[in-house]
């Protein structure tokens, strides 16, 4: 059972050892410490079912139902009983996360942030390994074949990871495994007894045999080779010769993800979410030949939920194979054309998208691992990133008449691009009564939803704000609704939400505006630019952009002739060209007020209900950081100083008594006799002696404790003291003074003990060199020595108790009470 128990904690201690690999695809070290909860609930409940003999399927339900408690104290719903009995709606909390590290997966790249459905799904997979590793290792006797579960650990960041894994994790999570096969096989030698060589001479079960110790030497050997051969054969990413031989980039390489919150982006999961916008940082430059293009898009999210707008998983194919020409569907009123543009991505900007224009025919410079999705419209990865790439593209510029809108007719019912893009999370009232109202007696598709682009007008009460109120609807659609303030975000899902319930199809697309940085046909983007907008399906037609955010508050904001400023004065004449302009100056500010004046503008791309909430200084963190290191450093140091003081603290050991009546003094009053408090002298005494050994101990002075008080005051003045006569004098009075405490009928008195004290470890100051003065003024031995005594007190006391609860369970196992009761 011993031997038992040793192999699963070894089991567990292996398992954590192997995900280390996964410290480098997270920011920080969030999810290991909810993997050490896991997988130690899991390893003591395996304990305690091997305790009482349970069967190996017992054991594996126990370590099931331990993990699922665990993560219930992890990832709690709210509805759980004690804060960790896990009730349906837990289950029901457990899938959603699973849904959300798909979307997560997709979104981020390395390094990931902590999000709860990562994080979930990581202590998941990490306990489910546990339990693996602790039923093979323990339950079948099989640890080798613990190393396959181990290894699936290992593969998950060699899949996402753009560069080579770090070797220093595989080194450790290849110690742990190694850790374990040694356990299991000293586990089996100790189950054959005694070990004895040719001679008869009794061997240690530690002490390295001839082929053990091959072993070892080829196991070490295996590792150095495998941690080493990835990093010097050519061609593998990120090899020991191209880092030598390479010099400055082309841009074209599989660069790592960048660390900064201003680079990666995380498309949003609800109306709620916000991305920090505190620093201002160059994220693409974009070079094309088209006079005013649209907005540079990298995602769309059309999945709608009643947390809001979600992306789905994209699929495709390669991306620089022959993509879909958009000009096959081309009809009257849809003018189509062609133009070539160049992205150079910063090495700011680091996810698994790649910006492009809408409706990319032709890439260039971009491998057979970027896909284009057709429906979506974008170009992913799921193994590389975009973050220091360059490329060039061929796109058609659609622009469409609302002549030509207005011909699309509605889709069929059981079209599947209305069936799945029109779908909403429930009927909302609010929403569906003022649909109803914009659409009413509007026969076209697009005039329905011009009759809901054109709601969110200044006519109507809606402005550009990075702060909002907050609602009490409950809901944030409605509350953006009703407040009628908001910024991007707010607006585009909103409007998309609308046109969804006017069953028309409908999704937010993510880009970056034009901008206001423009050298001749370049571009250059910030995450100042990032926006978000709508864009509504016409049949026949194609995926159809509206922009619902006031013109004033998006820098670069541009407008078309089927969806123009609705805050803009009305022209003069009807405009009926069939192009694109974008919005001048006179007619994205609004219109004209004072009020236009103090509206603010977009500051990137944020999500939320509420202002995107700027990055506090640094600063105030690292101090605190560094006082509360100085406050611990200083424990041990305030420990021997309040010590010091509470030692030498103590008044004379006198006491006053009266003598009796019949004796008294001239004046009449009575006789006071000043006698020694032969108890507290001895306390005194004690409390000395004890300090002159905490000083030896901090000026690093053999301290004897077998040897009596004497002995001990004269090695001290033979070593140390020699050459001090005062400190002689001291030394010698506190050795008199404990041993007449400790021995004598009365104890020395009338003797100052403090001032003694004080010229000893003066004089042991003066001998002792820089070093020494300091750690004993900062780290005195002699408090960390106390400490480590009380700790390994305390750890006998926890063994002791321990063992008693365990002889209290044997006594109450239930085969042990069978076997009496048939004895009887």
């Amino acid at each position: 059972m011993i031997a038992s128990r040793n192999t699963g904690a070894v089991a567990a201690a292996a398992t954590l050892l192997a995900a280390a690999p996964l410290s480098a695809i997270f920011q920080t070290w969030t999810w290991l410490i909810q993997c050490v909860i896991a997988v130690a609930v899991v390893a003591g409940v395996a304990a305690l079912t091997r305790l009482v003999r349970a069967p190996l399927w017992g054991q594996v339900l126990g370590m099931l139902a331990a993990l699922l408690l665990a993560l219930t104290w992890l990832f709690p719903s709210g509805s759980e009983l004690l804060t960790f009995l896990p009730t349906p709606a837990t289950i029901g909390h457990f899938a959603d996360l699973l849904t959300g590290s798909a979307q997560d997966m997709r979104s981020y790249g390395v390094e990931v942030p902590d999000t709860d459905p990562l994080l979930f799904i990581t202590a998941l997979g990490v306990g489910g390994v546990a339990v693996l590793v602790d039923v093979l290792a323990v339950g079948l006797r099989r640890p080798a074949l613990a190393g396959l579960p181990m290894l699936a650990i290992y593969s998950v960041p060699v899949a996402v990871y753009v560069d080579s894994v770090p070797p220093l994790p595989f080194v450790v999570g290849a110690a742990g495994f190694l850790w374990l096969l040694v356990t299991d096989n000293v586990d089996r030698v100790r189950r054959f007894g005694r070990r004895f060589t040719g001679d008869g001479r009794d061997v240690d079960v530690w002490e390295a045999s001839p082929l053990a110790s091959a072993g070892r030497r080829l196991a070490v050997v295996g590792v150095v080779v495998a941690v080493a051969l990835p990093l010097a054969v050519p061609g593998m990413t990120g090899g020991l010769l191209d880092r030598l031989s390479g010099g400055t980039g082309n841009g074209s390489g599989t660069g790592r993800g960048a660390g900064g919150s201003s680079g990666r982006i995380d498309l949003f999961a609800s109306l709620a979410g916000q991305l920090n916008q505190s620093e201002v940082a160059d994220l693409v430059k974009v070079t094309t030949s088209e006079p005013n293009p649209f907005y540079l898009r990298y995602a769309v999210a059309d999945e709608l939920r009643p947390s809001g707008f979600q992306a789905r998983s994209p699929s495709g194919r390669p991306a620089n194979r022959d993509l879909p020409d958009p000009t096959e569907r081309g009809g009257q009123g849809v003018q189509q054309v062609r133009y070539r543009a160049t992205v150079e991505v910063t090495k700011s900007l680091s996810m698994s998208l790649m910006p492009v224009y809408a409706e990319p025919v032709r890439t260039e410079d971009l491998n057979s691992n970027w896909l284009y999705d057709p429906s979506q419209q974008v170009v992913f990865s799921n193994r590389e990133n975009s973050r220091g790439r360059k490329y060039a593209f061929d796109y058609v510029r659609s622009t469409y008449t609302p002549a030509a809108l207005r011909a699309a007719r509605p889709l069929p019912a059981d079209h599947p691009v209305r069936r799945q893009l029109t779908a909403t999370p429930g009927p909302v009232p609010e929403v569906e009564e003022l649909v109803k109202g914009l659409t009413q007696g509007k026969r076209t598709d697009y005039d329905r939803v011009l009759a809901i682009y054109q709601h969110f007008s200044a006519d109507n009460g809606f402005s550009y704000r990075l702060s909002t109120a907050s609602g009490s609807s409950g809901q944030d659609i409605v509350n953006f609704l009703i407040n009628k303030v908001g910024y991007c975000q707010q607006y585009a899902a909103a409007m998309a939400w609308l046109v969804r319930s006017a069953g028309i199809p409908a999704r937010v697309a993510f880009g970056f505006t034009n901008g206001s940085k423009r050298d001749g046909d370049t571009y250059t983007l910030t995450n100042l630019n990032l926006h978000a907008w709508t864009e509504v399906y016409f049949d026949g037609v194609g995926w159809v952009p509206f922009d619902a955010t006031p013109a004033y508050g998006v820098p670069g904001s541009t407008r078309s002739a089927w969806a123009p400023d609705t805050d803009a004065p009305e022209p003069s004449t009807p405009e009926t060209g069939a192009t694109d302009s974008p919005t001048g100056p006179d007619s994205s500010a609004g219109p004209a007020g004072p009020d236009n004046a103090d509206r603010d503008t977009d500051t990137g791309l944020s999500l939320g209900g509420e202002k995107p909430a700027e990055q506090a200084p640094v600063w105030p963190w690292w101090t605190a950081g560094v006082l509360a290191l100085l406050a611990l450093l200083a424990v041990p140091a305030l420990r021997r100083l309040a010590l010091r003081r509470r030692r030498a603290g103590r008044p004379d050991a006198t006491v006053a008594t009266a003598v009796g009546d019949d004796a008294r003094s001239a004046d009449g009053g009575h006789v006071m006799v000043v006698e020694a408090d032969a108890g507290r002298a001895r306390a005194d005494a004690h409390a000395a002696w004890a300090e002159l050994l905490d000083t030896m101990v901090d000026f690093k002075v053999r301290v004897d404790q077998t040897e009596t008080p004497r002995a001990t005051a004269d090695r001290l003045v033979r070593d140390a003291l020699a050459d001090d006569t005062a400190a002689v004098g001291a030394a010698r009075l506190l050795g008199r003074a404990e041993e007449r405490a400790r021995y004598a009928r009365n104890p020395l008195t009338g003797e100052p003990l403090p001032p003694a004290l004080r010229t000893i470890r003066g004089a042991l100051a003066t001998r002792a060199d820089r070093r020494t003065r300091f750690v004993a003024t900062v780290l005195p031995p002699s408090v960390l020595l106390r400490w480590r005594l009380a700790l390994a007190d305390a750890s006998g006391r926890l063994v002791a108790l321990t063992g008693r609860i365990r002889y209290r369970l044997l006594r109450w196992n239930p085969r042990r009470m069978l076997a009496d009761r048939a004895a009887r």
